[in-house]
Parts: structure tokens; sequence; C-alpha cells
């Protein structure tokens, strides 16, 4: 094949990472002087019934959240000269004909770690190399940039905490590289492509819940505007450490989730205003905590490249044997669906479920809750699980959301014995006036708080499930099985002393 042309178009290959700002793919295909073609290729596969449950992969919310995110980033494209290229159809067939089209020398991308998508990657690169064009892959997902670990990937410590001690100690974070300023021109042959909608993608709109307090618009536009508001008009970084863990509130946590899943928001541009924020306002373990957070984001990433297919394994990064209950049973399949739907009659966890299929949210102290009812009280296969959060969460994120999953059920980084949430607890310590069951359980609306928490206790005929297995006896069965398979003692972080300290 001849040599192409000095002048010649790069693609860059867009996936979770829709923005303008702090884009290295981007940023060195316009340093050559190319017309820098963006593309999004909506691959059918990511719409598909999940081969775990009879459910989407990317469910409505998620979907609504994508297309609303490429509307943005075209918007904002065409607002610098430029264009985004949308097409329906798999990466590995899309690219090679845009790449024939348009004469492109190259391809330009961020990289992913994950089983899936780095098999995507893969048949891109080999139908690529037919034509004579290369693949060029930058790091881009996490705070800490992949070239400055002080450790190798296979090296990664066991634990977070080892994982943050040395990130503190030995590392300078980057900053965030600019947007560009102006766009070049797509070529005059080349059609843009229309945004297709979720009827197209075979999904329905997701309902306008009423009782939905934040909802999140995708693109990069009101991720910024989401980081102005919290950051600065509310002021509630100053607070962050010590309010994270509201359950109802929008602004109890950032929120900014939904934007890092997608690339909308780069971490780096967040920890640029964390540092900004500390220089002008004030400097706290608050300010501190949410760089953290993006820390044990980065940490499930690298865990992800670490163990490969292991992040999707039944016995998880340990291997562990657990005889996980699957849904072949019907008794599982039954308790697996009032899981689902909100009606297991522990009423934090029911107010989270029917939360997450209302609004495609829920909070993270809320996640650590439900996960572990699943796992450890209903002895769950925690797949099944992690698998739900992909269909419905609008901040589905593949790496954080199984490595999460593996960490609350046990088979994964940091394993340490048998640990379970004790969901009565929990909702009376962060939920003491049950604003948050109250609000997502109507059957409980008029109850006192005291009632709320405990309605089997109330002594009122209510239209609201009795409980659907006794709590500690649950958790106790399944770590006597935990003990078994772990070879750990059964006094080992014991489900009684947990439930006192509330682990």
């Amino acid at each position: 094949m001849s040599s192409p042309s000095p002048s010649s178009p790069i693609l860059v290959w867009l996936r979770h990472d829709l923005r303008l700002h702090d884009h290295a793919p981007w940023r060195a295909a316009l340093a050559r002087g190319r017309v820098a073609v963006p593309v999004y290729c909506l691959d059918p596969r990511q719409f598909a019934p999940d081969p775990l449950l009879d459910v989407p992969k990317a469910g409505p919310f998620r979907a609504q959240f994508l297309l609303e995110a490429l509307d943005d980033l075209r918007t904002r494209c065409r607002a610098l000269g430029g264009d985004l290229v949308i097409r329906v159809g798999e990466p590995e067939v899309e690219l090679p004909r845009l790449v024939r089209a348009t004469g492109a020398s190259a391809v330009h991308m961020h990289a992913e770690v994950t089983s899936e998508e780095d098999a995507v990657s893969r048949a891109v690169a080999t139908a690529l190399a037919r034509d004579g064009v290369s693949l060029a892959v930058w790091r881009g997902h996490t705070l800490v940039h992949h070239d400055d670990l002080p450790f190798a990937v296979a090296d990664l410590p066991e634990t977070f905490t080892q994982f943050r001690r040395r990130i503190e100690r030995e590392v300078t974070l980057r900053d965030p590289l600019d947007a560009p300023e102006q766009l070049p021109a797509l070529p005059a042959t080349l059609e843009a492509g229309d945004l297709p909608t979720l009827a197209t993608l075979g999904l329905s709109a997701p309902d306008d819940d009423p009782r939905t307090r934040f909802r999140a618009v995708g693109g990069e536009t009101a991720g910024l505007a989401r980081l102005e508001a919290w950051m600065w008009q509310a002021d509630a970084l100053r607070t962050y450490k010590q309010t994270r863990n509201g359950l109802l509130a929008p602004d109890d946590s950032s929120r900014f989730s939904p934007w890092l899943a997608l690339g909308c928001l780069s971490p780096r541009r967040i920890h640029a205003e964390v540092r900004r924020y500390e220089r002008t306002r004030v400097r706290n373990d608050d300010t501190h905590w949410l760089v953290v957070e993006l820390w044990w984001r980065d940490y499930f990433r690298f865990v992800a490249e670490q163990v490969g297919d292991r992040l999707f394994a039944r016995g998880g990064v340990q291997r562990l044997r657990f005889p996980w209950r699957d849904l072949d049973a019907r008794d599982a399949r039954r308790d697996f669906e009032r899981w689902t739907s909100g009606t297991t009659g522990f009423p934090l966890v029911d107010a989270a479920m029917r939360e997450l299929t209302a609004s495609g949210w829920m909070s993270n102290r809320a996640r650590q809750n439900v996960a572990s009812f699943l796992t450890r009280v209903l002895g769950i296969d925690w797949r099944r699980g992690a698998a739900w959060f992909e269909s419905w969460l609008v901040d589905y994120d593949v790496a954080s959301n199984w490595g999460n999953w593996q960490y609350v059920a046990g088979v994964g980084h940091d394993a340490r014995g048998f640990r379970f949430f004790n969901v009565y607890k929990q909702a009376q310590d962060y939920d003491p006036d049950a604003r948050f069951l109250r609000h997502w359980l109507p059957e409980l609306a008029s109850l006192s708080p005291a009632q709320a928490h405990r309605p089997e206790q109330s002594g009122l005929a209510l239209d609201y499930p009795a409980p659907m297995v006794d709590l500690h006896a649950a958790a106790q069965a399944n770590e006597r099985r935990y003990a078994r398979v772990a070879g750990t003692s059964s006094n080992r972080g014991s489900t009684s002393r947990f439930a006192k300290r509330n682990a």
C-alpha cells in the first residue's frame, strides 16, 4: 500500500471519553496539522440482552445519557467549526469503512482494559491492519496516569490503603490538557450521520418519576456545569467527607460519576478544580477525600487490568468456591426478583432498589447495603447483582461496578473474611428521620421514623411485605459456608460482632 498523504485525516475513535478537554488522542491528531475526524460507533452489542440476565446490557437511563452526551459533543464540535461522526454498527466494521472513505492514515483512541472492550479494540486493530492503517493508543481514564505508577500493574498492592499510601508519597498528579479552541471541518464528502433514538436501539424512554431528586443530563456541558454548581456555587466540597454517605439530598455527594463513567468529565479536570478550591477557599479532610474517591476509581481500573477475566468470574479474584445460589433454582429466582423489585420487606434495601429502577441512580452507601443483602444474606451469585446494576445504573463503569461487587461479596481484592451490612442499623445511622425510606416507599409514608425503620414491628396493617428472611440467621448461615471454603475461623469477622459494630 502506498504511503499516506501528509494531509490525510486521522480518525479519533471515541468510546468512554466524550469530551473536548483533557483528550490526548484528539490533541495529538490536531497537533499533526491533520483533519481530526471524531467518530462514535453505537455498537449494537452494547444494547443486547445480558448473558446473565434477560435485560439489555445498557438500559434506558444509561442509553439516554449516552445519546444526550453525543448530542452535546456534536453541538460543541460544531461551535468550534468541526462535527462529530456517528455510526450505528460494530466498530471493527464501521471504522475501516470510514478509513477507506476518508483516506485516513491512522486511528487514535484511549485505551480500554476490560475484556469485552479490549476484544473490540483488538478486532478494530486487526481490521485496520488489512488496510495498512495503525491504531494509536493513549492512556487517559484515570487520575493517576498509568505511566506514573510507582509499580507495575502486575504488582498492584493487594489493598486500596496500600495503593493510596504509595500514590500519596510517590506520585505527582498531572494537570489536564486544555480543550481545543478550533476544530477543522469534516471532509466535504463525509456524512456526519444522524443521532439515533432510543427506539432505534430497541429501548423505550425511561419514565420521568416525579420522586427523582437528581437527574444527570449527558454531556460535557452538563458535567462541567455540575462541577461548577456543586463545588463552587453550593460550596459543598467544604463538607464532602461528612455528607457523602447521605441517601437523599443531591448535594450530599458530588454525583460526578455519570460524567466520569462516560468520560464527559476528566478526573484530572476535577482534581485541578479541587486544588484551585483549596488555594482559594479551604483545604481540609473533606477536600482531600474527594481525591481519595477518585483514587478508588483508579484502583478498580488498575485491578481490572491486572486480573483480566477474573473480574467477571464466579469465584472472583480470590477464586473462592462459595456455593452461590443461582437463578436456575426457582426459590433463588423468586428471591432475586424480590430484590430487584424492592419488595424484600427490608426498607433500606427496598427504597434503594426502587430508586434505581425509577431514576437510574443509587447512592454509594445504598449500593453497599443492597449488594451485601443479595450476597451475604440471600447468598445469591454476586454476578447477577452486578449485571442488574450494569443495565440500570446511569453511571455504570465496568471496573468500578464489578470491582465493588467483588469487594462486597468477599471474592475480590482486600478480602477480610465475612462482612455484612446490618441494613436496619445502617438505615438508622444514615437515614435517622426515615426521609429516604418514606420518600421511595409510599406504603410507609405516614409512619413515624421508628415505625418506618421496622414496619414489621409497628403492629399496623400495612401494604408492605414482611421481611423475607431472618436477617441475622441468614447471614450467619452464609458466614458458616464462607468460613468452610475460605479456610477462616468462624469468629473472624463474625456476624454478631459485625452487627454490633456496624462495619
